[in-house]
């Protein structure tokens, strides 16, 4: 999820880069320059920390950042500013309810990074095919939310989503807009046999899903897949697979990297963070009622029929 900050997560520029013309949000240090050093954006971490106050996480009184390298045409300096074994938020959870039936997806880690430049692909008309670099998305604040393996079904998936944007909109911490691309997800599935506690099969990512819709229909697919591969006796690849929504099918895009190939190591120009519990307990008390807590407040005080209630509490908006 981007965060709603004014200025990127390490520089000074405006964040707001969704309708300025390419590369008009950009400085030596969203563009990776020799020598330049970065700052870290207060109001990014205290927006994590409360992220992970309302996803019931516990906060790390020690945190730091590190650098994750990878060669990519939209990562100029050739690695991303990131958290890896010190994250600002862990061990939380966020419930869901399907059908009347209540499940406690577990939330492993709520970290802090900063996002990519955006690439346009490009075919002209002569057959020729390139690429454009827009510097102006490198540095907006992300924050990474990772679950653990609980969900079962492609609409516990779907509401997990649902419920986890809506409290980002309470906050205040994210438009949560993902046809902008301020909130996105990737999604891991495996399968096993009915029964199995084991999971004997790779698990696979798929990306670029940029809807509700298109998360529940990815999963599907892709569980409906896997299930046939494993009946026929095929092996099941860790790959990452990309949506493509108007197929309607996954695509492999590639095998998946091992964390060490990131070669994650500490970021030599941000010095570690000591985060105050008493900072976190100012941050804990100032935290708006949250969307189930308001649920259950207008069934109880205004007598409310469930559905109306969900209804009514969904957005912050409404």
């Amino acid at each position: 999820a981007q965060l709603l900050t004014r200025s990127k997560m390490f520089c000074a520029c405006r964040a707001d880069y969704q309708s300025a013309p390419p590369n008009t949000r950009v400085c030596p240090v969203c563009l990776g320059m020799p020598g330049v050093l970065p700052v870290i954006n207060r109001q990014a971490i205290e927006f994590c920390v409360m992220t992970g106050l309302a996803l019931n996480c516990a906060i790390a009184r020690q945190t730091r950042f590190d650098r994750k390298n990878y060669p990519y045409p939209d990562l100029m300096k050739g690695y991303q500013i990131s958290q890896y074994d010190s994250p600002i938020a862990l061990r939380g959870w966020l419930e869901v309810e399907v059908d009347g039936h209540r499940r406690r997806a577990g939330i492993t880690r709520v970290h802090q990074e900063e996002d990519v430049a955006k690439l346009t692909h490009v075919h002209d008309g002569s057959g020729a095919a390139y690429s454009l670099v827009d510097v102006n998305r490198a540095g907006v604040p992300l924050m990474e939310i990772v679950g653990e393996p609980d969900l079962r079904t492609p609409e516990e998936a779907r509401q997990y989503l649902i419920a986890l944007r809506s409290i980002l909109q309470y906050l205040g911490v994210s438009t949560g807009n993902m046809e902008e691309g301020s909130f996105r997800c990737d999604a891991n599935v495996s399968v096993r046999p009915v029964g199995d506690t084991e999971l004997p099969h790779a698990k696979v990512e798929v990306k670029n899903m940029n809807s509700f819709r298109a998360v529940y229909l990815a999963l599907q697919f892709e569980v409906e897949r896997q299930v046939r591969q494993a009946q026929e006796g095929e092996r099941i690849v860790q790959e990452t697979r990309g949506w493509l929504d108007e197929r309607g099918v996954t695509v492999s895009h590639r095998t998946k990297e091992k964390a060490h190939d990131y070669r994650y190591f500490p970021e030599p120009d941000l010095p570690p963070l000591t985060i105050d519990p008493a900072w976190v307990e100012e941050m804990r008390s100032r935290l708006p009622e949250l969307p189930n807590a308001r649920l259950g407040r207008f069934v109880g005080q205004y007598g409310l029929p469930d559905y109306d209630a969900r209804l009514l509490t969904t957005t912050r908006a409404l």
